[in-house]
């Protein structure tokens, strides 16, 4: 699906470019021909002015009556030296008496001068018609969108062709890593089991509960990634959520983690907060946080979580006392890490901008370097259930 979005964007992009290029050839190619159309229709009107005159010329002064000829397409008519009309069969106003072929606006005139005094008194024989350039603009429209739908398929099938081989790599690479994340799934939890395990029967060990807070940093990775290949292609169903028992689970998951660090997690959570959202989603927003601010607070810290209502909105906070963030608006773009030496692959913020994005949550930062960063979510006041 993703394959086939970028092949029409860019395809999109190709057409556009090379309409844009061939715009150029095709307005004057448009000028061109509406000159070819003037000059033909100013043939035409010279044709049956000499039909006119010679209608005239013929005349016999011992007729009762001149029968003046009179076209479907066109309107003509005999003036004199003032202007004035001896016969005219012209309705529209005639702009000027100068002499030859002349346009305004969507008509054109042809005036001729005749010999004084030699046809009824006239001086002028004016011939009028409409000139259309309706059937040339439908012309350079087709030109046009032919090449456009030409071009967009060109492109598509081009685009579709050279990213073949690149799309059953990019399949390749895709199952390798999928089948990669359950193998590393599975010695994760037989570690996890076996060191509850071993604490069940001796004292807790130390050394046991690094090994522990490590295959919990791993973990988290994992879900990251995992969550990153099902992305789009399983649909998260949303459920009601204790929101302060849910925060309270995963700050138990992560005490482990903290204590490598010797870090103290606080926490000031309202009673009584229901939300209703995915609680994968949601989890990822708040371990994302937590072990963020774990990652990232110095030894001998504390971090605050605070959840409280205010204005019928939620808001969630993850207050750490670290090294801050320098560059606030890239640490959403996937696989930006600010500080290289502390892991990590870049991708967690990155998921959790696509789900408040998704769930119209809002995000202030506030961080300054050598003290901290607190992050601060607001969940709108349509998410929240009353609790009963």
């Amino acid at each position: 699906m993703n394959e086939n979005r970028y092949a029409i964007k860019n395809a999109l992009f190709y057409t556009t470019l090379i309409t844009i290029i061939l715009l150029a050839p095709l307005f004057v190619y448009l000028i061109y021909m509406k000159n070819i159309y003037s000059i033909q229709n100013e043939l035409f009107l010279q044709e049956k002015s000499l039909l006119i005159i010679k209608s005239m010329e013929e005349f016999n002064q011992n007729d009762v009556y001149f029968e003046y000829p009179r076209f479907k397409t066109l309107e003509s008519g005999l003036y004199d030296a003032s202007l004035k009309p001896i016969f005219s069969l012209i309705e529209t106003k005639i702009p000027t008496f100068k002499n030859g072929y002349y346009t305004d606006g969507s008509s054109a005139f042809l005036t001729i001068k005749l010999p004084q005094r030699r046809y009824f008194g006239a001086d002028y024989l004016v011939l009028t018609n409409t000139i259309s350039y309706a059937p040339l603009y439908m012309k350079v429209a087709m030109i046009l969108l032919s090449i456009v739908i030409l071009v967009f398929f060109l492109s598509m099938l081009f685009l579709n062709r050279f990213a073949k081989p690149f799309k059953a790599l990019n399949e390749q690479l895709d199952n390798f890593i999928k089948d990669s994340i359950h193998e590393i799934n599975t010695p994760l939890a037989i570690i996890n089991v076996n060191i509850d395990l071993y604490n069940r029967k001796h004292e807790q060990n130390k050394y046991f509960q690094r090994i522990k807070a490590a295959t919990k940093v791993l973990s988290n990775i994992y879900d990251d990634m995992d969550y990153l290949i099902k992305y789009n292609r399983v649909d998260y169903e949303d459920e009601k959520i204790n929101f302060n028992k849910f925060i309270k689970e995963r700050i138990e998951y992560f005490t482990d983690v903290a204590k490598m660090k010797n870090i103290t997690i606080n926490m000031e959570l309202q009673e009584g907060v229901v939300i209703t959202m995915n609680p994968k989603k949601l989890r990822k927003i708040v371990d994302n946080n937590i072990s963020n601010a774990i990652k990232y607070s110095f030894e001998d810290k504390s971090i605050n979580i605070k959840l409280y209502l205010k204005n019928g909105d939620c808001y969630l906070s993850v207050i750490d006392s670290g090294i801050g963030i320098k560059n606030v608006d890239k640490i959403f773009t996937r696989y930006y890490r600010e500080d290289k030496s502390k892991g990590g692959f870049g991708i967690g913020l990155n998921i959790v901008k696509s789900i408040i994005d998704e769930y119209n949550i809002t995000l202030e930062i506030d961080s300054k370097p050598k003290v901290g960063t607190v992050f601060t979510y607001k969940f709108p006041t349509s998410m929240l259930i009353a609790d009963n």
